[in-house]
């Protein structure tokens, strides 16, 4: 298997894409099984769907690693072929992994247990790794549909559900409004420089100039459609009630899966192609960033859904990952793979433990219904304590040091202002989050039976078990080299954060002039 690939020769895009083709292929699998299994009878999908699934996801995961040693030697290719790309499909793979685990038994108890559900999270995932893999803003657009399509119909597949329904709705209408944006961005840009290729707007726009109008259009409307799906105020109008109205697993996968490819795309759009007009887009993120973090955490301390507070508490997390583009050249981006993996695991825990409230068709979700819960399940409040003490930042949790890498990248960048608000707006969200622990532990509950049915089938239970693990035990590994190459940032090195800041930095890595660029 070649590790230098030229991408103007279209057969080798066979290797650069293998896991985008092992996974369609997979998920095509996945949909023909449940249909010759189930033949013209109308009734829930086998069991053996969710395990071909996660066995589609595994074997994916493993061609991935054959990513790790490859280069594009074209400069042209339309898929990156960098470390940063083969993390974030890890963390995509898993957030689709933990997905499925959740939606076992919830399915059933929905009566919604249908093979296509698991298809469509194969193929949203899809949709995620074009996006967060993609060396043109034409291939990100192409993900970004792929992934949203999919994303549209899970969100509403609870047909009998008036809430599911009118959460895929409005969705979908907003997701369409947004992708408009984001594709006349695309246009301007490219009526502005003549490319779509992100490395080839990083060589034009360093060697000066282009700070034109359109291209300023295009960088702003192009803003705002990567705003839309990282669910950034103001465009976050569509999160709490897409969260709220989907089943529960599909907000798993929605909160982190898409958010992470979301935000891997605007990374590498704007650290990348658009880095020559810092100084332009920098004021705007700077302003979403704050936005975003004291808005949503000021709206998640009203809510009296868990929910809903998490649907709220994700629109946080993405204004704390927003400040990483802001530390471009001060280790923001190791940063943000560092949280972005944490964040997936913190929140498919926390919405796990909320699939095992419900009872039938209703979930369960206000606060009230999770008082006594720490006595009756102290397992189920345990886990879910450890997830919420994460996501507000407590010590000796992942969420913490995550956070305690956010601000260093921040202060070595000199934004400190933001570091500021980022604490503040932290500080705010230990008040709902502790509020929904003293209600588990220190509420009693309505009855001495209220939480007997409280409980996640094994491989959920297995799967926010795992979660809950590696969020506390990334607090102690972290920084450890398992295979130290003998000095900081040495190749060989392999612990977490070597990982995370090895592969960020191969975003910003030269790439060859093509030989037709090189001629102008």
């Amino acid at each position: 298997m070649p590790n230098e690939l030229n991408l103007l020769n279209q057969a080798q895009y066979f290797w650069a894409l293998l896991p985008e083709i092992v996974l369609a292929l997979g998920a095509m699998l996945v949909l023909m099984v449940d249909v010759f299994e189930k033949g013209n009878k109308s009734r829930a999908s086998s069991p053996m769907i969710p395990i071909l699934s996660l066995g589609v996801l595994v074997v994916t995961a493993l061609t991935n690693i054959l990513l790790y040693p490859m280069r594009d030697v074209s400069g042209v290719g339309m898929v990156a072929l960098d470390n940063f790309r083969v993390i974030v499909n890890f963390i995509c793979l898993l957030a689709a992994g933990l997905a499925i685990l959740l939606s076992v038994g919830y399915l059933d108890r929905r009566g919604i247990n249908r093979g296509e559900f698991h298809a469509l999270v194969l193929f949203s995932t899809l949709g995620m790794m074009l996006m967060a893999g993609a060396a043109d803003l034409l291939m990100v657009f192409i993900g970004l549909e792929v992934m949203s399509v999919a994303i549209y119909v899970l969100v509403g597949f609870d047909r009998m559900d008036a809430r599911s329904s009118e959460a895929s709705l409005k969705y979908f209408l907003l997701g369409a409004f947004s992708s408009a944006f984001f594709l006349y961005g695309i246009a301007l840009t490219f009526g502005a420089t003549g490319t779509t290729n992100i490395a080839a707007l990083r060589r034009l726009l360093l060697a000066g100039g282009h700070a034109e109008p359109m291209l300023l259009a295009g960088m702003a409307l192009t803003m705002v459609g990567f705003g839309f799906k990282v669910a950034a105020m103001p465009f976050h109008m569509w999160t709490p009630d897409a969260y709220d109205g989907a089943p529960t697993p599909v907000t798993a996968l929605m909160s982190t899966g898409v958010k992470a490819a979301a935000f891997a795309s605007f990374i590498r759009v704007f650290l990348v192609g658009f880095s020559g007009q810092y100084e332009h887009w920098a004021r705007p993120v700077f302003f979403l960033a704050v936005l975003t973090m004291v808005g949503g955490n000021l709206i998640a301390a009203t809510q009296g859904s868990v929910k809903r507070m998490l649907a709220y508490s994700s629109i946080a997390h993405a204004g704390y990952l927003l400040s990483c583009l802001l530390a471009i050249n001060t280790g923001g981006p190791g940063a943000f793979l560092f949280y972005l993996l944490v964040y997936t695991l913190m929140t498919a825990g926390a919405f796990g433990i909320v699939t095992a409230m419900g009872r039938g068709t209703d979930d369960r979700a206000a606060l009230d219904d999770f008082a006594g819960l720490g006595h009756q399940k102290p397992v189920l409040a345990a886990l879910f304590s450890i997830f919420l003490l994460s996501l507000a930042g407590f010590p000796l949790t992942a969420g913490f040091l995550g956070k305690l890498y956010i601000l260093n990248a921040l202060v070595r960048g000199n934004i400190a202002p933001l570091a500021v608000v980022l604490v503040l707006a932290s500080l705010v969200s230990y008040f709902y989050y502790l509020r929904v622990i003293v209600v588990m532990y220190m509420r009693p509950a309505r009855t001495a039976e209220e939480h007997r049915d409280s409980r996640l089938p094994a491989p959920a239970m297995a799967g926010v078990s795992l979660a809950a693990v590696l969020v506390v035990l990334l607090f102690f590994i972290s920084g450890i080299r398992f295979f130290d190459g003998g000095q900081p940032g040495h190749d060989d090195d392999w612990g977490v954060l070597d990982l995370a800041e090895r592969g960020a930095a191969t975003l910003f890595a030269e790439t060859p002039v093509p030989a037709q660029a090189a001629a102008r």
